[in-house]
Order: C-alpha cells, then structure tokens, then sequence
C-alpha cells in the first residue's frame, strides 16, 4: 500500500506502512508467539489476514481549517488541521462520504474548534459504515450552541448522503485529548445502525464500541463461535460483551448465555439484537465484568466463559476467580497480547489450546490474538 500522506511525511500513524504486508503478519505473529511463550499443547491456527487498505469502518476525524476551508484528519505538533480526507484506511463508503461532510461543516457554519487558542465549536467528525452501506455521523461540539443549525441543514446532508441512517450530535467541553463527552443528542427517526455480520445482526448506538475491521470481526466471531460449538458448554457468559458480539454469535438452541458490560448503551443494542432475533436465552446485564464476576460463588461459573477486555486485560481479581471457577473452557480475545501473557500467568489450570492471531490492524503494530484455554485435568 501506499500513501502520499506517509510519503509527505504529514502522517506517520502507519507504522508499518514501509515493510511488505506478509512481513507485518509475520512479525506479529512471532511477537505473540513468544510473549505466550510454547506451552505444551498450544497449536497455533493460521494467522486471519486482512485487506491492506480500505478495511477501517470508522473515521475518527479531528476537525481543522476554518468554516470555509475545513480539515478533516488529526492536528500538527503546533495544533493545527492536517487534512487526511483521503486516507486509504477508511472503507470505500466513508470514503466517499467525507468530502460530503467537509461541505457541510461550511453550510452549516460549525466554526472548527482552535486547539492553541482554545476557541470555535466543531472537535471531531465520527462516521461509522456498517456493512450494507448505512453511516452514522456524529457531530462532536464544545457546546449545543451549533445544533440548531445542524437540525437545520441536516435534510440537505441526508440528501447528499442517502446513507445517513443516524446522526446525533456529541457535547464535549472540556479542552483536553478525550474523543467524545457524555452527553448525546439524537437528530434522526434511528436510534441504531444495524452491523450484519454473517447470520447475526448487531445494533450500534453512537457511543457503543464496535471493532473497526468489519471482516476481521466477523472471522473472530466465527472463530469463537466454532470453539464454544465443538466444546459444547450449556451455559456461557460473555464478559465484556459491548453490544454483543460474542455472545449473540453463540446463543444455540440448548445454552444460556449472559452477556456482561458496562456501558447500558450497549447492554440495549444487544437486548435489542437478541429480541429480533428471538434468542429467548441469550440475557444481558449492565454492570462491571469483574463485579459481576466476583459476586458469583467459583462453584457457580458457566461451563465457558468468555473475555473480550481493553488493553489492560482482565487484571488479578478477574483472573483468581476463573482460575479458582468451575468453568471448563475460557476464550479469552486480546487487543493486547501484553496484558494477556499476564493474566494467563494468573491462571495456570486453564492451559492454553489453540490460539490465532487476526490482524484487526493492518499497516500498524496492533494485532488481535484469540486463544481458547482448557482447564487442566
């Protein structure tokens, strides 16, 4: 792949952008390989590829310039908008929307927001493609001084933009490096934008996480979802489930599944995905993992459980309770290969038995590792 932001030196974010994509995967590979370390046992599936380039789902598009000539991309080492509206990352339909919504920041004169001289409105642009082709475009504003005019001219985007299925905007105040605020204000008739993976369809809400690599996501479910079936659990939890995932893809006739998270958001996508889908079995609970967890006897554990953490991993408290549960099988999908050597150090009577690397993250040092552990007889 090659990108004339890189070449110019205007962006760097792709780390890996110089070395030839199958040495990426191969060296992502080996550095998980050897922070798993070769336990006996661990058979190693063939590495998940993905396609080098339009492969992003999500465009996280700091905004620059002024009204009338905005940037979308990130900021310089000065603040200052560097526009990368044509990043070979974003898949083809955020591709094609970004000029549209560049357009629109003018019509709707949402003044960009000046880092150094902490002024104007306009933070981000966040667009998400599911897909079948529907955007959901959020507006992220220091205030709600700017929504009026958004409702105002919002016809003309949808317009422009017939796939524009949801669009809200996100009220961020503070002047620091956080992405989004908490407070969201709804602009259109949907609530959801509907990522069909597959057979299973999940809902998204504006503030709900979803992985940012449609194909790769999909294949990490399947993946799962052939584990759990040849393991054959009659009950599963799902920890960190987000709107789902997991938990959707392994609901079957004969299992109970819970799926755990945080964020109540998401908690009603997936409560919303499962009732369509009429997965009278498949439950989810808004609370912390790890609370959730600990509030439970070890005797009781499912037969399998689930762990789809951030970065940081599932920590100690988590790791002592599965490792001291009744629970015969763990899946345990990583973003950080780091954190999980560490939380399978914490539980030695889950063996690890197979493992598979996806490169959720072409172009970049991150990869996806899924490992499925047993536990010891």
């Amino acid at each position: 792949m090659r990108c004339h932001y890189y070449d110019a030196a205007l962006c760097r974010s792709c780390t890996l952008l110089p070395t030839p994509y199958a040495d990426q995967v191969e060296g992502k590979e080996r550095h998980a390989r050897e922070l798993l370390g070769d336990p006996p046992g661990l058979a190693w599936l063939p590495p998940v590829l993905s396609p080098e380039q339009r492969f992003r789902n999500k465009a996280k598009m700091v905004v620059g310039g002024t009204v009338e000539h905005p940037t979308l991309g990130i900021l310089d080492a000065d603040g200052h908008g560097v526009d990368l509206r044509d990043c070979g990352l974003h898949s083809p339909g955020l591709h094609a929307a970004l000029p549209a919504l560049a357009r629109f920041v003018t019509l709707a004169a949402l003044v960009p927001y000046d880092v150094p001289a902490r002024r104007g409105e306009l933070k981000h642009l966040l667009a998400t493609e599911s897909p079948d082709g529907d955007l959901m475009v959020r507006f992220v504003l220091r205030s709600t001084e700017a929504v009026s005019r958004i409702r105002k001219h919002l016809p003309t985007l949808r317009a422009a933009l017939p796939a524009v299925r949801v669009a809200s905007v996100n009220v961020q105040p503070e002047h620091k490096a956080v992405l989004e605020g908490d407070v969201e204000i709804l602009l259109t008739e949907h609530e959801t934008l509907p990522m069909r993976l597959d057979d299973v369809t999940l809902h998204l809400r504006p503030q709900s996480f979803f992985q940012t690599n449609t194909p790769v996501a999909a294949a990490l479910y399947r993946q799962a979802r052939a584990w759990v079936d040849t393991a054959t659990p009659r009950s599963v939890w799902d920890l960190y489930c987000g709107v789902g995932g997991f938990a959707l893809h392994l609901a079957a006739p004969g299992r109970d599944v819970v799926g755990v998270e945080v964020s109540a958001e998401a908690v009603a996508s997936a409560r919303l995905s499962a009732g369509e889908a009429g997965l009278v079995r498949a439950g989810f609970v808004a609370d912390d993992a790890t609370a959730f967890a600990l509030r439970s006897p070890p005797e009781t554990a499912p037969d399998l459980v689930v762990v789809n953490p951030p970065r940081r991993g599932i920590g100690a408290e988590l790791a002592g309770w599965l490792e001291a549960s009744r629970a015969r099988h763990v899946v345990y999908s990583s973003c950080n290969a780091v954190s999980l050597a560490r939380d399978l150090a914490a539980m030695p009577s889950l063996a690890p038995v197979q493992a598979r690397l996806l490169d959720m993250f072409p172009q970049t040092t991150h990869y996806e590792v899924a490992v499925l552990l047993e536990r010891r007889a």
